[in-house]
């Protein structure tokens, strides 16, 4: 399968299709005009015509997850102590 235009890899792109079809399963209107019926397709046709944008998080060191989960817990016994 050949790379998509704007994805670092063909699983991203699956991924962000399958989001998608998801959103169109739920009720989401097309962001194009088709003939197709199938989320999974419009999903495909919409990535193609560049109406549906992703972004990625940089990735977070361990020791980042564990500070930030820690401040949670700190501040949670703070508010219960009250």
């Amino acid at each position: 399968m050949k790379l998509m235009d704007g994805f670092d890899s063909n699983y991203r792109y699956i991924l962000v299709a399958a989001r998608r079809a998801r959103q169109l399963q739920s009720g989401s209107r097309p962001l194009v005009d088709t003939h197709s019926r199938k989320p999974c397709k419009i999903a495909q046709e919409e990535i193609a015509a560049g109406k549906v944008k992703w972004t990625m998080e940089a990735p977070r060191s361990a020791a980042e997850v564990a500070n930030e989960i820690l401040e949670q817990a700190i501040n949670k016994g703070e508010v219960e102590a009250s």
